[in-house]
């Protein structure tokens, strides 16, 4: 029997509070009807609150485990969340330029939710240089946006990102200090929509992940850019609006939330 799941692989750091990370690109994908495939690129040492150490992964095992999964797994998109450390940005800029025709959803994260930076400016430049190129669609916060471009204007960041080589831009206006959430596409030179969301009251971990895997996830099942990031919108909001709080700091989306009994 045929899989009638599409497999997406995911470039993901472990979140041992089940946040973030892999564990909410997987608890996302499956919620898509998709089969979710995982390369870990770091370990991390957090809780709901804050990230206390990351650990990357031996690349030279991030190239080995990409080798054997794709010679066996068809992949039909590609979602890379936290990369770690440059060495790993090596290793999938390579995969990426084998496997040019899958989609390539990257959601850049460059800080944890609790303001932990999980970056150094090599890494940015790195980022810039080999990965954005490759990037089917890009999907920084605001403050991502700003920490890859240097610049402060959201609208100037987006054209900036698409000069660097991504197809779209999402830039998601969670952190901005609006009475709504404001989400900008960039596509082809230029502002291609303006989504507006009512601003949740909590703060949320894992939100990014949430909604970049789902859009890899719809791109998987065969939508086209701009429907993917419209549904995945949807999607990811209605996990918010469902959040529970699981520790002492921050709310998980709850990606199962239509699996609830009313």
């Amino acid at each position: 029997m045929s899989n009638q799941h599409p497999n997406v692989l995911t470039f993901s750091g472990h979140d041992p509070s089940g946040g973030a990370g892999v564990q909410a690109d997987i608890e996302t994908l499956i919620s898509h009807r998709c089969h979710p495939v995982s390369i870990i690129t770091a370990l991390t040492e957090q809780d709901t609150r804050n990230i206390v150490k990351l650990v990357p992964q031996n690349p030279e095992d991030i190239a080995s485990q990409a080798a054997t999964l794709l010679a066996d797994v068809p992949i039909k998109a590609i979602k890379i969340g936290l990369t770690g450390d440059s060495a790993a940005v090596y290793v999938i800029h390579k995969l990426l330029k084998q496997h040019p025709g899958i989609p390539v959803v990257f959601d850049p994260v460059l800080a944890a939710g609790g303001g932990a930076d999980l970056s150094s400016e090599n890494l940015i430049a790195l980022i810039n240089e080999l990965l954005l190129p490759c990037t089917t669609i890009l999907t920084p916060n605001s403050e991502e946006a700003r920490r890859l471009t240097g610049l402060h204007d959201l609208e100037d960041c987006g054209l900036n990102l698409l000069d660097k080589g991504c197809a779209y831009v999402l830039i998601t206006g969670t952190h901005e200090n609006t009475p709504q959430v404001s989400n900008r596409l960039f596509h082809a030179g230029g502002l291609f929509e303006t989504y507006s969301w009512n601003r949740l009251p909590h703060s949320y971990h894992g939100s990014g992940c949430t909604l970049s895997a789902s859009i890899a996830a719809l791109l998987a099942q065969g939508l086209d850019v701009e429907d993917a990031v419209s549904e995945a919108q949807e999607f990811t909001w209605n996990a918010l609006a469902s959040a529970y709080r699981p520790g002492k700091g921050q709310h998980n989306p709850d990606r199962l939330f239509w699996a609830t009994d009313e």
